[in-house]
Order: C-alpha cells, then structure tokens, then sequence
C-alpha cells in the first residue's frame, strides 16, 4: 500500500499525512468536509468523525463495534498485517479490542486500579518523580544551556508512574520508550514494527509470569489474581491490557504536558494569569484537552449496520475514526472562537480528549494528576521558562494517532 507524501484533498477525501507536516491545515480540512469526512490512511479508505455531538453519539453507538471480523476491508483481504496501522486496531485481546459483558470484565480490574482514592495514594511517589526530573533538567539546562523538556521531564515522568503502577522494574523504562517510540512511528518498516510487538509481548509474558509467582501490590498483580467467584483473565488478556495501557498511559500525558507549554509559552499574557494565580491549572489542562489533543485520531470501530449520521450514512463494514483533535475544535459544541487557545473559557469545557462512552480512556484522571503535579512545579522552579527555538520550528513526530513532538528545547533562565 502506497504511503502518500502529502496531506492534501483529493475528490473529496482528506489524506492524513503519516509526517504530520501541517496538523492545523488537516484540522481544519477535516472541518471543512462535512461531519462525516472521508479520509485517507496510508492507501486505506474510511470515515472521519469531526463534530462532538456525533462523536459523543456514536462512541454510544453498539452498532459501532472493536471487532476486526466486522470490518469489510479486512474480511475481504483488502487490508492485511503489511498495512502499517494495523497494530493499533490488532492489537491482541484486551479491554481496548472487544465490547460489551466481555469489555466490562476486562476493564474491571484496571478501574478498581485507577479510583480516586488509589490515585491519590501514588501522588507523593508523582511528587517526587517530578522534583527529580526537575534536578535533572535544572542541571542539564544549567549555565544558559538548551534542554530537552521532552527528554528530560515530560517523556520520563508518565513512564515512571506507569511503570510503577504496572511493576515494571523501572531498568525497564528507558527499553519501553524506545519500543513504543518505534511502533508508533510511520518511519518503522512494518516488518520490523511486527517484530517488536512479538518482542513486547515477551517481555510482558515474562512480567506475567514473575508476578503469578510473586504477587505484589500492582496492576499487573491485580489483572492475574481472580476476584473470588470471579473469572480470571487469560495470560493473553492480561499481556494484551499491559501491551495497551502502558502506551496509552504515558503517550497521552508527554502530549498534555508539552502542548500546555507550548500553549502558555505562545500566549505569555493567559501564562501571567495563570502564574499570578487568576487561572487554575485545571483550566490549562482542560483547554489544552480540548485545543490540542493528544490523541489526533482515534482507530477503529466498525459498523454492523447502517447508521445514519446527519444527512449521511456509515455503510455496514466501514471503519469509523474519531478525529478528536477536529472534534475539539468544533464551534457548534465551544462556539465561534474554538480555534483559539483561552485558559479563561467559561468552566467546564466539555471535550471529548478522553474519548466517551463504555470505552472512555481508563487512566484519564492518572493523566490529569500527572499533569497537575508536573505543569505548577515546572513553572514554580523555571517562571522564565521559554523555548530556545521559534515556534515554528518545533516539529511533531510521524505519527497519525497521537499529537506528539520530536523534541522540545528550551532555554531554563533560572
């Protein structure tokens, strides 16, 4: 299948660009087709939803469906494991690929993981992750140095706080960065994209097996150990939550935090309000949620019949991707000025960052708290924090599902 080189309209369809060369002007092409768009990913066909009410519709949808057996492109061979995207759809049996009773009994235990009252048992170990990161970016951008925000602070701090909630060693850390880096990329060959999904799925087998021996208080634990009368997950559906919760966990909170910097730092007078303490941080998060989503495009659902959508239709056995970062921007749901980046918006932002639904991103508040711990203590110990590039020259990774950037240097002035 043919990678397209740019991201452009073509009789109607808006091709995703895989090198994520101008994520405004595809935003915004997405608006501009409709409620239902038709795009393009990589050689592949679907539908794109751009507006909230029928994204917050459809997520409710139980026409719409994970099962890859409902998708058409795939029952006929259209689309096989040479398609590059298909890792994030095929990704082995978990809570993120099934519905219904089967889905509520896999999400049970990560939910009972992720309450409230647990979060806010890990939050001093997030504090002081935090200030450590902190040390090592103060030291690194010591003496007017350029640093790496994203290396040093935004990148580690999620995989740390996954890590330990999952009961990785934390040697292990720097090795799943790498392999989650790679498969996410459009630059990987899919062969070798294949060959490190086989590598994860190792790895987590060997994490299964050391905590069915040796229990200990962490997810990984709870996923294995069966309630009492309960059924317990199989070792595939244990390593397929692992697989997808560590990337879900800290991918989605390194784009929170780098985007609610790069917003603040392009908006130096709403940054003034937030340091002087007009604005909370809730606020930023909120509306970087929604102005800048870390997820861009949400694959797949598949319809098991026809579903009207406005004035069109998703035929049965198309494949359905929410556009969040369009539906984000959408001025039926924020009003005219949803392009715009304000802290100030009247509360609450309803967005849909998160997703909606029975599969609504499980670890949304774990996010949250990260990012509420990490943007205040960022700014309280560099208030002079700002890029050492322009704007616009900060470039974002070649990936079609999340809103990430390759680096971020910044100059501490501390």
């Amino acid at each position: 299948m043919k990678c397209p080189h740019t991201a452009a309209q073509a009789g109607g369809t808006v091709v995703i660009d895989p090198m994520v060369r101008d994520l405004d002007g595809e935003t915004a092409r997405l608006r501009g087709a409709g409620p239902l768009a038709r795009i393009d990913l990589l050689g592949v066909p679907a539908l794109a939803v751009t507006r909230h009410a029928d994204a917050r519709r459809l997520l409710m949808d139980p026409r719409l469906v994970k099962d890859l057996g409902a998708w058409s492109r795939w029952r006929s061979g259209e689309v096989t494991h040479a398609w590059p995207l298909i890792g994030m759809i095929d990704a082995g049996r978990s809570m993120f690929t099934v519905d219904g009773d089967e889905h509520r009994r896999l999400r049970a235990k990560t939910s009972q993981a992720l309450t409230p009252r647990r979060l806010e048992a890990i939050r001093p170990a997030v504090e002081r992750f935090t200030a450590e990161l902190l040390d090592a970016l103060e030291e690194g951008g010591g003496d007017g140095a350029v640093v790496d925000l994203k290396a040093v602070f935004a990148q580690p701090l999620p995989m740390r706080v996954v890590g330990m909630l999952m009961g990785v060693d934390p040697a292990e850390n720097a090795m799943l960065t790498r392999q989650y880096k790679k498969f996410f990329s459009m630059l990987t060959p899919q062969d070798e994209r294949l060959a490190l999904l086989a590598d994860l799925d190792v790895f987590y087998a060997g994490l299964v097996r050391e905590k069915t021996a040796r229990p200990a208080d962490d997810l990984t634990s709870a996923l294995i150990l069966a309630d009492e009368g309960g059924e317990p997950l199989t070792e595939e559906e244990v390593i397929g939550n692992l697989k997808a919760m560590v990337a879900a966990g800290h991918e989605t909170t390194i784009g929170l935090i780098l985007n609610a910097v790069r917003a603040l730092l392009a908006h130096p007078g709403q940054l003034r309000k937030v340091l002087d303490g007009e604005v909370s941080w809730e606020a930023v998060i909120e509306e970087t949620l929604r102005w800048d989503t870390p997820t861009t495009h949400l694959l797949m659902r598949f319809a098991t019949e026809d579903i009207e959508v406005g004035d069109d239709v998703v035929p049965e056995g198309e494949g359905v991707v929410v556009s969040y970062r369009a539906v984000g921007r959408d001025t039926g749901q924020h009003g005219p000025d949803a392009d715009a980046f304000d802290v100030t918006r009247p509360a609450p932002v309803r967005h849909m960052a998160f997703g909606h639904g029975p599969h609504i991103c499980p670890g949304a508040a774990l996010s949250r708290l990260e990012a509420g711990i990490a943007l205040p203590a960022l700014f309280a110990r560099f208030p002079r924090l700002r890029l050492a590039v322009p704007d616009d020259g900060l470039r974002r990774l070649p990936v079609m599902t999340q809103n990430d950037l390759e680096a971020f240097p910044v100059l501490l002035d501390a």
